[in-house]
């Protein structure tokens, strides 16, 4: 491109860029809203101001409409600038303006460590107490989630019919109902064995809730998506999953529920049987539809390299389907069979023996494919995890928390093939990933207080114009005389 012709000649082509949809924090440009350390502009200044960050990130300038200038996320490498500003001081509103549905992750994540402590075979008190605290922090941090976006939607009037169709956070909706999932999932480990009867029926009413709720949420959100926006192929990453990311949670809540019962009465007594088919049936849809999407990733691996750096963290996003369904079927097929099907099952006094048969084959079948993804994700991160590399480093932010629930599912349903399969070593190589997952719960969780505190997320602060577009982007002009644009580190003409 010549030196002639001015970056904003350009802005207006690059505001129809498509939107970036992957497991990541949404900044890049072009998207209908723009996003700041996961918040986005929700209309709540005033017109003919736009929102610039300086080196603190704490002003807003008055200067051109929105809607005239293209507008990109906040990147520390951005920030070099300062202007002269029109201060005003950012307040809670403004913060929780930026409070979106991928806060909702860290819920996910926590709900997924008290599962992980739940699954070590080599049980004691004090593990059971810690996993306890851990379930009890995580309905803690639920509450606190659904109280501050409920007061971000109600400050924000029509931000939350927006936040179904935004291109950056339609797709994270889903991640409060996978959190109640991981919540009843959570109560039926560590609440049926300290409860009675009552609580049993409560938890029967409480996952057929959850199966219709599943099955709307996955159905429904797929049906917007296609509805409202376009997802080019050379931006996919493994959060186009994420819709059906529910209805993998059936199998494991039911198998932990029918599990967590005394005997075979008490199943007999709220119809496990039901249950576990139920179960069966809708964690096979939601693998499916996984699997179909596992396609789209492969090619999109093939023909456009790698995701972005800051993309990279969505890629365990993909151990998720196969994990989960190896921790369901698998648990069901070695512990919860033998007690809903005492007797057999229509007619078959062997029905338990071959149907445990089939779960293991199945699950060791798919947890073999668990695995390669999981190596894949770590491969893909080895340029991020080398200590100062400028060239090669992600800022946090709270997709991270996909370092820790998708893996939950892995150790799950490592343990449970151990399990099934009476192998002390892979139970010992499971109980090690869960020490190191819990690890990585604790740095990420740290990471995040440490992001609010030094005003990386929930802060409103942006940097615009040509200039930090054009360090985002490549611009040239094509052999047909057409201005064309190339992501930076991604090598993908958009």
């Amino acid at each position: 491109m010549s030196t002639s012709q001015p970056l904003r000649a350009i802005s207006g082509r690059m505001k129809r860029m498509p939107p970036e949809n992957g497991y990541e924090s949404p900044r890049s440009p072009g998207n209908e809203e723009s996003f700041v350390g996961n918040g986005i502009d929700n209309g709540t200044h005033k017109a003919g101001e736009r929102r610039r960050a300086g080196r603190s990130g704490q002003a807003f300038v008055r200067g051109q409409s929105p809607e005239t200038q293209d507008r990109v996320g906040r990147n520390d490498a951005d920030l070099g600038r300062e202007e002269e500003t029109e201060t005003k001081k950012v307040g809670i509103r403004d913060r929780l303006g930026c409070y979106t549905w991928t806060w909702f992750t860290m819920t996910m994540a926590t709900g997924g460590i008290a599962n992980v402590l739940h699954s070590i075979p080599y049980r004691s008190e004090w593990l059971r107490i810690l996993g306890v605290i851990v379930f009890l922090f995580n309905i803690l941090l639920f509450s606190i989630n659904c109280f501050f976006i409920t007061l971000r939607f109600k400050w924000n009037p029509g931000s939350f019919q927006r936040s179904f169709t935004s291109p950056s956070e339609s797709l994270f909706v889903p991640a409060c109902v996978v959190s109640i999932g991981t919540i009843l999932t959570n109560m039926c480990q560590y609440g049926i064995p300290a409860t009675g009867q009552w609580f049993q029926t409560a938890m029967q009413v409480c996952f057929w809730a959850y199966f219709s709720l599943s099955v709307i949420t996955s159905s429904g959100m797929y049906l917007i998506v296609w509805s409202t926006q376009t997802f080019p192929i050379h931006t996919m990453t493994p959060i186009w999953i994420f819709p059906a990311y529910p209805l993998l949670l059936m199998g494991p809540i039911a198998a932990n529920l029918i599990d967590a019962l005394p005997d075979s009465g008490a199943a007999a007594r709220i119809n496990s049987i039901a249950m576990a088919l139920g179960a069966v049936c809708i964690q096979g849809t939601g693998f499916l539809v996984s699997l179909m999407i596992y396609s789209a990733f492969i090619y999109r691996l093939m023909t456009q390299k790698l995701p972005r750096e800051t993309a990279r963290p969505g890629m365990f996003v993909s151990v998720g389907p196969s994990g989960f369904t190896v921790a369901g079927i698998v648990h069901l097929g070695n512990t919860v069979i033998p007690k809903i099907m005492p007797s057999g099952y229509l007619g078959h006094s062997d029905a338990a023996f071959f149907l445990k048969l089939l779960s293991d084959l199945t699950g060791l079948w798919l947890w073999g494919l668990c695995l390669w993804f999981f190596l894949v994700s770590i491969g893909a991160h080895w340029q991020i995890m080398r200590p100062n590399d400028p060239e090669h480093h992600i800022q946090f932010d709270m997709t991270w928390f996909s370092f820790v629930f998708p893996n939950t599912a892995l150790v799950t349903a490592t343990q449970a093939i151990g399990k099934s399969l009476e192998s002390d070593a892979i139970q010992v190589f499971g109980t090690v990933m869960a020490g190191l997952l819990v690890l990585v719960w604790i740095f990420v969780f740290y990471m995040m207080i440490r992001a609010l505190f030094m005003k990386r997320l929930l802060w409103p602060g942006e940097v615009d114009g040509p200039v930090a577009l054009g360090k985002r982007w490549k611009i040239y002009r094509g052999a047909n005389g057409h201005v064309e644009k190339e992501r930076d580190g991604d090598g993908v003409a958009a």
